[in-house]
């Protein structure tokens, strides 16, 4: 007769933490492809945007207001983060909170499977693909209006990162703020408004008088707008706008942890 190894029948039992992580991914990743709005708003929209604009001659043109750039060369880092801002501000913060209000969240975590695991696969996924549409944006502008490629591509690398950890705790934040899928949906639309704005969607933040401009770019967006634009001239971004994000990202991670909750 022979005894079971316990160890061994537990892992038969319970499934690996990793394991089901993974099994988490998987089915966020086919539900995510499954919403074709989602994918347009952060895939192609950006790109979209910056094509008619950079169909404006005048955005083609040289002036010395801008240092002897072009609009259009500061538009690429706008699109950027407006790929950054559609997925993890308008995008994600109704997922998470439906999930929350149909009880999802909830009867997860009776299961092996932990809520966490959710969270951290939508994080993910937004994440991958706003840097897939800020790539996108990037050949685009390069190929179609002949926007020179960053300068510092490292120092532009980081830029983006903290950017995408900016935005993702950001969005993070507004789903812990929100009790229903309405209200995510509202205070998103608030949110990213605003951060369109600072992000200079409109107007460029090189472009916005000075006193704005300061305020501005204390903003999450607004430092990584002018961290991107750096680095895409060929300077190392200043301590001031990865300082700024690397707080803001800090902070907004703190308040979320402590307000979200699973149900």
């Amino acid at each position: 007769m022979t005894t079971a190894n316990p160890a061994t029948a537990t892992a038969t039992a319970t499934p690996a933490p990793a394991t089901a992580r993974k099994a988490v991914l998987r089915s966020e990743t086919r539900l995510f492809l499954r919403e074709p709005a989602a994918l347009f708003w952060i895939v192609v929209f950006p790109t979209a945007l910056l094509t008619i604009l950079g169909l404006i001659p005048s955005f083609r043109e040289h002036t010395d207001e801008l240092g002897g750039r072009r609009v259009i060369d500061l538009y690429v880092p706008v699109a950027v983060l407006l790929a950054m801002i559609m997925s993890g501000l308008q995008a994600m913060p109704p997922v998470l909170t439906g999930y929350r209000e149909r009880g999802i969240l909830r009867r997860m975590s009776t299961t092996p499977v932990r809520p966490s695991a959710l969270l951290t696969a939508q994080i993910a996924l937004h994440g991958a693909a706003a840097l897939g549409s800020a790539a996108l944006a990037m050949a685009v502008g390069r190929v179609a209006f002949g926007v020179e490629l960053p300068g510092q591509p490292v120092a532009y690398v980081l830029a983006l990162l903290l950017s995408t950890a900016s935005v993702l705790t950001l969005g993070a934040l507004l789903c812990a703020l929100s009790r229903t899928t309405k209200a995510a949906a509202a205070i998103s639309s608030v949110v990213n408004l605003l951060m369109m704005f600072t992000a200079g969607v409109w107007i460029p933040v090189q472009s916005m008088p000075d006193t704005l401009r300061n305020i501005v770019r204390f903003t999450p967006f607004g430092a990584a707008s002018e961290a991107l634009d750096r680095a895409a001239s060929g300077s190392w971004p200043g301590f001031t706008q990865l300082g700024v994000m690397a707080l803001w990202t800090a902070l907004v991670t703190l308040l979320a942890t402590r307000l979200f909750r699973w149900e």
